[in-house]
Order: structure tokens, then sequence, then C-alpha cells
């Protein structure tokens, strides 16, 4: 928890309680709140985007290397850049009589289809990529120098990887003065603020989740035992064709959105505190106590995939296809190992 926050040492004050429903009272605050967070959206927010890999000039075309093999990050279901049958010493020398012939992860010749294409120059490019398509390639080049010369060979390996943008949400968590743990109110509160913070960030296409409710007492310095609520809640991002305002520009990405639902939530809580200042009546029974809001985020991959910024320097906070040797059974952030995986994207170690 927070150090000392001022605000927090009103906690222990015994205050003369409002007449009427304790949960009237409360929801009367939180619809307040709710209410000034909308009205005042319009401010900017602070957004944190991951570190992710991205396509930039350099990388929409990749060369190969006689010395290792190159690794390739290509998002899944999305078009891969450019593989391309040379090294960076060939790239833009003349080649006579150039010959190309691309062999998949089975050692099969690759030939054109719907997902797979190689152009004329002997780049390959993938277009839908698949997680099966994961694995070694070889390309096989032979050129003449020169017309007098004799015919070169050259073979490049590259290991092309699936790759997935993290799971990542934010957590969070906040507590309330509470009627005793036994009341209907506490539940019917629940609910309603559950109810409220989903409306809040229906609109970014984000979706709000409580993982955990309990009510305990709590014994205050020189103000005996009180009760409180502690909620944990979850807000993650949805995909942007199911919300009620689908979109597609930058704007729409997870973190853009995630942070701008996070400035929401932060400020719907200020909002009750600053609520609770103005009031000249007592406090209701139920109301959230200042200085308890907690937020942090998470990553998570999906299984099968993981984060190495060892294994992964290009791509360190990408979820990649977990290779053969490792594994990834649940929402983890690593691949572990497991030496009876033979696959890429192995989610069970068999």
């Amino acid at each position: 928890m927070e150090a000392s926050v001022p605000g927090r040492a009103r906690r222990g004050r015994r205050r003369t309680r409002a007449a009427g429903s304790p949960l009237s009272r409360a929801a009367v605050l939180l619809f307040l709140s709710a209410f000034l967070v909308r009205v005042t959206a319009s401010v900017g927010y602070l957004v944190r985007l991951p570190r992710s890999f991205r396509l930039t000039k350099d990388s929409v075309k990749i060369v190969g290397s006689t010395n290792f093999p190159v690794k390739v990050y290509v998002m899944l279901h999305q078009k891969s850049p450019h593989v391309l049958c040379v090294t960076q010493r060939l790239r833009n020398a003349e080649l006579i009589d150039p010959s190309f012939q691309w062999h998949g992860p089975k050692g099969k010749v690759i030939s054109e289809n719907s997902t797979t294409q190689i152009t004329s120059t002997g780049s390959l490019v993938f277009q839908n990529f698949q997680e099966r398509m994961s694995g070694i390639y070889t390309c096989s080049l032979e050129y003449k120098p020169t017309v007098e010369e004799t015919v070169k060979r050259l073979h490049l390996k590259y290991i092309i990887y699936a790759y997935r943008e993290p799971h990542y949400y934010y957590q969070f968590t906040a507590r309330y003065h509470a009627p005793p743990c036994n009341s209907i109110y506490n539940i019917s509160f629940e609910k309603k603020l559950l109810q409220i913070l989903s409306k809040l960030v229906l609109d970014l296409s984000c979706e709000i989740s409580l993982l955990k409710s309990e009510c305990h007492h709590v014994k205050m310095q020189k103000a005996g035992l009180q009760n409180e609520l502690f909620f944990t809640f979850s807000v993650s991002s949805l995909d942007t064709g199911k919300g009620p305002k689908p979109c597609t520009d930058h704007n729409c990405e997870s973190s853009r959105r995630l942070a701008k639902a996070k400035n929401l939530i932060e400020r719907f809580f200020n909002q009750q505190v600053e609520a609770l200042g103005r009031r000249a009546e007592p406090l209701p029974e139920i109301y959230y106590i200042e200085g308890t809001l907690q937020m942090v985020w998470i990553n998570r991959c999906f299984p099968g995939y993981g984060m190495n910024d060892m294994q992964h320097p290009k791509c360190p906070e990408c979820c990649v296809i977990c290779s053969p040797g490792s594994f990834n059974p649940r929402d983890g952030i690593h691949c572990l190992q497991c030496n009876n995986s033979l696959v890429y994207g192995a989610k069970a170690c068999s």
C-alpha cells in the first residue's frame, strides 16, 4: 500500500452517519463522481506504449548472413517483411543469371500459394502469417559475378518467428469504509460500483472485471475497529471491432485505450474524495477511503508464446512463439524449458 497519505487520517474519525439507506447515500456519490469524470474527459492523457518490435524502413526488407541464421519476426495473421535471398554485400551488386530456391521448415521446396509469395528477385513474403509457418527457412542462391566467371553458390538461413502483442491490462485495488461485513448493502454496492466503472470505459472498448471482493475488520489508531471493503479489479482492452464504436486508427491501439481508461478511473476515485470534502452533512456509511487506489500495469503472453529479451533482442517486449525445447501452458510471461517439446508454439511439455 502507499505510504502515509494526509487524507487517510480522516479514516479513523467518528462522525455521525446520515439517515437513510447506506447504499443510496453511497450511490449518490458514485453517480456524481462518474458524471464529473465524463464531463471533464477532454483533457490530455499520458500514453504508455510497449517497446514492441515495429517494422522500420530498414527492417521491411531483411537480408541474410553467411555467418549466422538471421531472425525474422512476423506478427500473427499479418504480412511479413520481404526476406531477401542475398547478403548485405550482394544486395546492391550486379548478379548475372541469378536463380533462387527456398526450402521451408520441413525441408520441402517452397512454391507460391495464397499465403506465400516468391518475388522475381527471390524475396520471400508471407500473407496472413500463421503459427505453423514458424521455423527455419533456407534460401539457395546461384549467380555469376560477371559473364566470364563461374557460377557461385550461396546458402542463407533464416529463423522466422510468429509473434503477438502481449495481453496487457491494468489491475487496480481500492478500499471503502463499509457497514458490518454481513450487511446486504455491501453486495448491492459491489454490483453498483462495477456497473458504474464498466460504463465509464465502455466507449474506449475496454472491459472491467471484478477479480476479488473481501470485507475485513480494520483496527484504526485511537479509533477502534471499522469495516472495510477491499476490491480488486482489472481493466483490459477489447477487440475494437466488438466495441460500440469500432475504429481503426492509431488511437485505437490497446495501450492508448488502456491509458485513457486508467486516467478516467483515477479521476473517478479522485472525484469521490472531492465530493466527500464538499459535503456539509455527515459521511455516508459506505465511502471510498482516500489514498487506497493503486494501479499496476501487467503483461501476459498467450499460451505457446513468451518474452525473452536475451534470445530476441530485436523484439524485447513481443510475445514470440516458443521455440522447440520450450513451452508456455498458460498466460505466463516466459517460455519454459522442455526437452520433449519438438514444435514451435508448444502449450504443453510433451
